[in-house]
């Protein structure tokens, strides 16, 4: 083919070389361009959708994003240019044979088009992606207060016993012509409050939404701890409680040196409908609560290091069965052993197929199955981790059979030995150092996995981790994280150990 010709049939991407018989790079470069042309317009449709022609879309989304098109459009003209010529100088060394020297312009024009298409490639992941520096680093004041929290949760790990001081005095919602509740009565060396009135209106909406405030109230307190923050609460008579607010803050009172405070506040809006003609008897109550002790463990502490025990046992438990059991099945996926007749080879294909299928779909997936089968809990996820390992390990194991010494085993077997007895002497001693690594990395990977596959009811960690974290108790999910790291570095460490012993 005349070089021109090579270059001009490069309209099409890959086509002059597949006309030169240069078959796996044309069919790359078409299909590298086949795919940049698919996800381009695909990408220039959701960023102008609804245009009334495919120009006028591509100029919509170039008005909008116009360095991503450019860059996308320069990039692959680029690209095509190069294709053509590479095409072109292949048909001249094809006409004028001769040795191309390793690493002269041919070599460089290979690489110059396949790094300009993984850059158009880059650009179009970073478009759909919707990668923003700029968001991240503008938000990132707003996202520090919880990664704080998680990067340092200590505060939440550790606490005290709690010792409340609290004092409350009945309240007549609304005032009638009945009188109003008798104050509790003082008692020495309690806490006393004293309310004025000690009847009233609740807040309410007007017929325009406006907030009508409540009766104002005086509270005087007596007896407390001195120069201590002391909250205000709210019983309604259903005992729904509540902190009161004065404008939009809660009321958090000190004392003075002697215990005793003095304030005001409207009575709260109604959380319960009054009923007509009825009179209901709510509370007003001051509290203080303080700490009493010495440090102790929290309950998110206890929860977590339970559940990470638990997590430990979980990717144990899966290793070990998983290890059981794809022993033999690695055997039957050695095409080395297997291939003596038609129905082990058979054998041999169905066991690969097999395995390729369990291992590409993820634990998490298993996870789900699991759940639906046995229901939450780490059983659930015992077996979801133990069917993925059996297919990764019995994938492992049979390459690490497949590539053992053939010298021992046909020593073995002209000795006259059977089959079993060169597996047994020839094949098993080859084994036992990759099997051990094997083994050793897959239990290292089932604890890490199994605080993912607790995000869908798998028991471990991850179980309480997800909790937490949709609780927007991040001190508490960074307690777990912590320990999550902590444990995989020690198994890490434990690991190379075994393995420096037995590899």
């Amino acid at each position: 083919m005349p070089p021109a010709a090579a270059a001009v049939a490069s309209i099409v991407p890959g086509l002059g070389h597949l006309l030169l018989g240069q078959i796996r790079r044309g069919l790359l470069i078409l299909g590298s361009f086949a795919s940049i042309a698919l996800m381009a317009d695909w990408r220039v449709h959701i960023i102008a959708p609804d245009r009334a022609s495919e120009l006028q879309t591509w100029q919509d989304a170039l008005a909008r994003r116009p360095l991503f098109v450019l860059l996308v459009l320069v990039a692959t003209i680029v690209a095509w240019a190069l294709v053509a010529l590479d095409a072109r100088s292949n048909a001249r060394k094809v006409a004028t044979p001769r040795k191309a020297a390793a690493g002269g312009p041919a070599d460089r024009r290979h690489l110059g088009i396949f790094a300009v298409i993984l850059g158009i490639f880059f650009v179009l992941g970073w478009q759909i992606s919707e990668i923003d520096p700029i968001q991240m680093v503008r938000d990132l004041p707003d996202a520090w207060p919880p990664l704080a929290k998680v990067l340092w949760p200590w505060k939440a790990a550790v606490t005290r016993d709690t010792q409340a001081l609290s004092a409350a005095q009945r309240i007549a919602v609304p005032c009638g012509e009945q009188d109003p509740p008798a104050p509790e009565p003082r008692v020495a060396g309690k806490p006393w409050l004293d309310v004025s009135p000690r009847c009233g209106e609740l807040s309410r909406m007007d017929e325009k939404y406006q907030l009508v405030p409540g009766t104002l109230l005086t509270v005087k307190g007596q007896g407390f701890r001195p120069d201590t923050d002391t909250e205000i609460w709210w019983i309604d008579p259903l005992e729904n409680s509540f902190r009161m607010r004065k404008e939009g803050q809660y009321l958090l009172q000190e004392t003075d040196s002697s215990g005793a405070f003095e304030l005001t506040v409207n009575m709260p809006y109604a959380m319960v409908p009054q009923q007509a003609g009825k009179q209901d008897i709510h509370r007003i109550e001051a509290r203080q609560i303080s700490t009493v002790g010495g440090l102790k463990p929290s309950e998110p502490l206890r929860i977590v290091v339970s559940r990470m025990v638990e997590t430990i046992v979980m990717g144990m438990m899966a290793t070990l069965f998983g290890i059981v059991l794809s022993i033999p099945v690695s055997f039957l996926a050695s095409r080395n052993l297997m291939s003596h007749s038609p129905v082990t080879l058979a054998i041999y294909y169905l066991t690969r197929f097999v395995l390729n299928v369990v291992r590409a779909i993820e634990p998490l997936i298993w996870a789900l199955i699991a759940v639906v089968w046995v229901g939450l809990g780490p059983f659930a996820g015992i077996i979801a981790l133990t069917v993925h390992s059996v297919a990764s390990l019995g994938k492992l194991y049979s390459e690490a059979i497949e590539g053992i010494d053939p010298g021992p085993i046909e020593a073995i077997q002209a000795t006259g030995a059977t089959r079993l007895q060169t597996i047994a002497y020839a094949v098993v001693p080859q084994m036992i150092p990759p099997f051990v690594s094997f083994s050793i990395y897959r239990w290292d990977i089932n604890v890490r996995m199994s605080t993912v596959i607790g995000l869908v009811g798998g028991g471990g960690v991850g179980f309480i981790l997800v909790q937490y974290i949709r609780l927007l108790d991040y001190r508490s999910a960074g307690i777990a994280v912590w320990f999550i790291a902590f444990t995989v570095a020690v198994l890490d460490y434990v690991s190379s150990e075994i393995r420096q012993r037995f590899v």
